[in-house]
């Protein structure tokens, strides 16, 4: 069956490639992925795949189901881009890969007794897309969750980060900044002090808490004191309950910000809150095995926690549906993620040698572990469980 799904890789090669270029020459933003999301549908709609399109009230969500085994496998294709740098992150490479491994599988679906479901999730940058179609149940009855991710290295257990996405608007008065400064209310002085105190609480921030951000707008003239201000800050963490705590001790910066300048403030999430990666160790065990089996070599288990990946909505489906989130390496001549550098990395041969072994590693973990009726057992009850808890 390995055998078979490899095949079928190889028999997709030129189609699996030619569709990682194209998602990278017109990269779209999150929510807006339309031409993305036909481009990944279509080679699933020529296999057979029954298409859902779109779900969960999300104009570039999808669900594209191939067989009827009872094990469930559900693999992530990602799509958006990032402002102004594009593919920096290279989900061109992701939705190709998960099309590679969906086409893999469905060629041995019968014979591993799996129904085969590929989850077009939109906005992972930004906005959340798999916590929504989560939350709105569209993830129902899978039994594992599956995906690859780009980077400079292959990593088996990738790390992350709970992650806060916040606005935080202060309002104050304009007022001629000559001529009568008494009469106005700086917002963009409260942003500033705002930052201040955030750079003052750095030194205090428990081992794995981080805040960055940017100011989204600071005023229209010089000689208008500014009466709105905004800044998008994102707050990151270990884990969630680390998260609160920063997201607790931030607000009280961006609330000294407006007491000192006589403003008002408003802090508004802009996505769902992203929870830190709880991969599965079986399906890890089975995708080290796998990825080395087909000739990569990941970096060592006892440095994958000195390898953090940032934050992803991968997150919260592997906190409730077993799933893993592995990096799969690319030769990125020593640039890494959201460098335009990596953007240009993700389009060459190493890159395209990416999407194919990142498809045979997913189909080859899918297969083993179906294969084992211990885990397929675990996966299956793990799956009825949820479902119960859900009703």
């Amino acid at each position: 069956m390995i055998a078979a799904a490899d095949a079928a890789v190889s028999a997709a090669a030129r189609e699996l490639v030619d569709l990682s270029h194209a998602i990278h020459a017109e990269p779209e933003l999150a929510f807006a992925e339309f031409r993305s999301v036909r481009m990944t549908m279509a080679p699933l709609r020529e296999r057979g795949f029954e298409i859902d399109a779109p779900v969960a009230g999300l104009d570039t969500a999808f669900v594209a189901t191939y067989g009827s085994g009872e094990l469930v496998v559900g693999l992530c294709a990602e799509y958006d881009a990032l402002p102004d740098i594009g593919h920096a992150c290279g989900h061109n490479i992701i939705a190709a890969t998960a099309v590679g491994a969906a086409l893999a599988l469905a060629e041995v679906a019968d014979r591993c007794g799996l129904t085969v479901k590929v989850f077009g999730t939109p906005a992972e940058e930004s906005g959340g897309g798999k916590v929504l179609m989560l939350e709105r149940g569209v993830f129902d009855g899978i039994a594992m969750a599956l995906m690859v991710h780009p980077g400079p290295v292959d990593i088996v257990g990738t790390r992350s980060l709970a992650l806060a996405d916040l606005s935080v608007s202060f309002e104050g008065r304009e007022a001629h900044a000559s001529a009568a400064p008494e009469y106005g209310r700086n917002a963009g002085d409260a942003a500033t002090v705002a930052q201040v105190a955030l750079g003052l609480l750095r030194q205090h921030l428990r081992p794995g808490q981080q805040l960055h951000g940017i100011v989204e707008s600071g005023g229209v003239a010089p000689n208008i004191v500014p009466g709105h201000a905004e800044l998008l800050y994102y707050l990151r963490a270990e884990d969630s309950a680390s998260l609160d705590d920063l997201l607790q001790r931030a607000s009280a910066c961006f609330a000294a910000g407006a007491l000192a300048t006589g403003c008002t403030h408003t802090i508004r999430p802009l996505a769902p809150v992203y929870t830190e990666l709880t991969p599965d160790p079986a399906l890890l065990n089975a995708y080290r095995e796998q990825v080395v089996g087909i000739g990569r070599t990941p970096l060592a288990p006892e440095f994958e926690a000195q390898r953090l990946l940032g934050s992803t909505d991968m997150g919260n489906i592997t906190n409730a549906i077993p799933g893993i989130h592995p990096v799969i390496g690319i030769d990125a001549g020593g640039a890494v993620t959201h460098q335009r550098e990596f953007a240009a990395a993700c389009v060459t041969p190493s890159a395209d040698l990416a999407v194919l072994d990142g498809a045979r590693a997913l189909a080859r973990t899918a297969i083993q572990v179906a294969g084992d009726q211990l885990h397929r057992n675990r996966l299956l009850e793990r799956s009825i469980q949820r479902q119960e808890d859900i009703r």
